[in-house]
């Protein structure tokens, strides 16, 4: 009988300790892949219940302003949006919120404030205060950008040395707040062009970075007179321009840099944009546009253009991205899709990069981060 019982709880046991190593097996099986949603405050109130937390990894909010050589909070709601944001973590314990300072309209103050040993220091600490005030992750720096104007800012050709130095420093005062006990993450948003990369010295500053961002989208807009693809994976056989602009292109720039592919960050936008007035040819891809020029949100474009009220969609094959187009009006709308964005995912994993980043959460009607979080939950392959 004592036999009998010893056998069974011996079993018992060994049950018990295959169950812990299959669970710290699971638990150590390697890094997921990361979905970084951009949430723009836009000096309103944000509704925690609308956003969707649990299909995210990581959110960054939009937007602290960097005044006087400090990053400070942009609008009187930034207080209670950071608060509802890390209250999302009762939703989703390991998601994690880092504010992101700067923007395109909110870069003018970066350069002098990375500009001496001094200042540097003033500004790395107005990152620290930022994180510990608000009880965030970490901090995302979005300057457009290091030694060029953007929208007209002051830049300077020291800001190449000065924004790797202000990363360093920043990175050991975080280390330093988390005295080995919780990693602060540190992240930027790089332009998807040479010319970025050529400013800056990411070889270098990747070594304090935790995932580069790259903003792959934007590549055609309304500040043109020719439409095109504006966040396309690939390089398509309409465009004829010297510097064929796609999401490839600039992902092998930023390799080229000497940025580890696991701590690159795939952009992909929640809108789209369009131009009127477009001369026919080829259904309006790559061409003249003598009319006026704007933006959609998604879903606005899946509730009344997508097939819809004139919108035929048509897919360009070479560059693997969908477009619009109203032959009655000449109206071209370029924009992303699930069917794109399943591509984008599928390069992501081929490529080993660390994720998909997207701008902005409000703009999307819940299909693409629901497809997204579809294709990149769990463990990386």
């Amino acid at each position: 009988m004592k036999s009998s019982i010893f056998l069974i709880l011996s079993f018992l046991l060994l049950g018990c300790i295959a169950t812990r190593q299959k669970s710290a097996q699971l638990q150590t099986a390697g890094p997921s892949y990361v979905i970084i949603g951009y949430v723009h405050g836009n000096r309103q109130l944000l509704d925690g219940d609308r956003i969707p937390a649990e299909r995210l990894t990581h959110i960054n909010y939009a937007f602290a302003n960097v005044v006087d050589g400090e990053i400070v909070e942009g609008s009187p709601e930034d207080a209670a949006n950071l608060e509802t944001l890390v209250g999302l973590k009762k939703r989703n314990p390991n998601l994690k919120i880092l504010v992101s300072a700067g923007g395109w309209g909110w870069s003018g103050g970066f350069s002098d404030a990375v500009l001496t040993e001094q200042s540097r220091g003033v500004f790395a600490n107005s990152a620290i205060d930022m994180v510990v005030r608000h009880q965030l992750d970490g901090i995302d720096l979005d300057w457009e950008y290091p030694g060029l104007p953007g929208a007209g800012n002051p830049h300077r050709p020291e800001d190449k040395e000065n924004f790797t130095a202000a990363l360093q420093l920043i990175r050991e005062k975080l280390d330093s707040l988390g005295q080995g006990q919780k990693h602060y993450l540190l992240t930027i948003a790089t332009a998807a062009n040479q010319q970025y990369l050529d400013h800056t010295e990411m070889g270098k500053a990747q070594l304090y970075l935790d995932f580069v961002n790259i903003m792959t989208y934007d590549f055609h807009g309304g500040w043109s007179s020719i439409t095109g693809h504006h966040a396309n994976l690939q390089a398509s056989v309409f465009d004829t321009s010297a510097y064929a602009r796609s999401a490839a292109n600039a992902v092998a720039e930023h390799l080229s840099a000497g940025i580890p592919i696991e701590k690159l960050v795939l952009g992909v936008p929640f809108y789209g944009r369009w131009w009127a007035g477009v001369n026919p040819q080829d259904n309006g891809l790559y061409q003249a546009a003598s009319g006026k020029a704007g933006s959609f949100r998604y879903y606005q474009l899946a509730d009344s253009l997508i097939d819809r009220n004139g919108y035929k969609r048509y897919w360009d094959s070479t560059a693997l991205a969908p477009y619009l187009w109203n032959e009655d009006t000449r109206t071209f709308v370029t924009y992303e899709d699930t069917i794109s964005l399943g591509y984008k995912t599928d390069y992501v994993k081929a490529k080993g990069m660390g994720g998909i980043m997207f701008w902005e959460y409000k703009q999307d009607d819940g299909t693409l981060v629901d497809f997204l979080h579809q294709q990149l939950a769990g463990k990386k392959e």
